[in-house]
């Protein structure tokens, strides 16, 4: 494989390959997290049925705990063994992965020198990030 910081390896098609690994690689991952949660999840609550009479009807579902909404809440929780809190790291995963696979094409543009697809792909970027940390809650 040719050296990676080389106009000739982003100009060819092995960005496409890494790119392509990338997101495959995201979405193994992504899975691989959620279904080790998922058996934590069944461990801890097995047996437990859900019980929805307290949400009156034409109510909103109520959604998940407090604490499985934000990253820094749910991280001290997975390294207890939260299956709920491991589930939804396979989430982030899943949902970062596209994110990261931008990212990387605005380095890619960067290396080859196409400023205007860099421009694109950052404000793309920008736009991804700024919902994600300041969107609507």
């Amino acid at each position: 494989m040719k050296r990676i910081f080389t106009k000739e390896f982003w100009m060819e098609r092995d960005v496409e390959l890494l790119i392509g690994k990338l997101l495959r690689y995201g979405v193994v991952l992504s899975c691989c997290i959620t279904g080790v949660g998922a058996i934590f999840y069944l461990y801890q609550h097995h047996g437990v049925t859900a019980d929805y009479s307290s949400t009156p009807a034409g109510e909103p579902f109520p959604g998940v705990d407090a604490y499985l909404r934000e990253l820094p809440c749910i991280l001290p929780h997975v390294l207890e063994g939260d299956g709920a809190a491991i589930i939804q790291l396979g989430v982030i995963v899943l949902i970062a992965t596209p994110v990261i696979r931008v990212a990387f094409s605005a380095l890619a543009f960067f290396i080859e020198r196409d400023y205007l697809y860099v421009f694109i792909t950052l404000l793309v970027l920008a736009i991804i990030l700024s919902n994600i940390f300041f969107g609507l809650h």
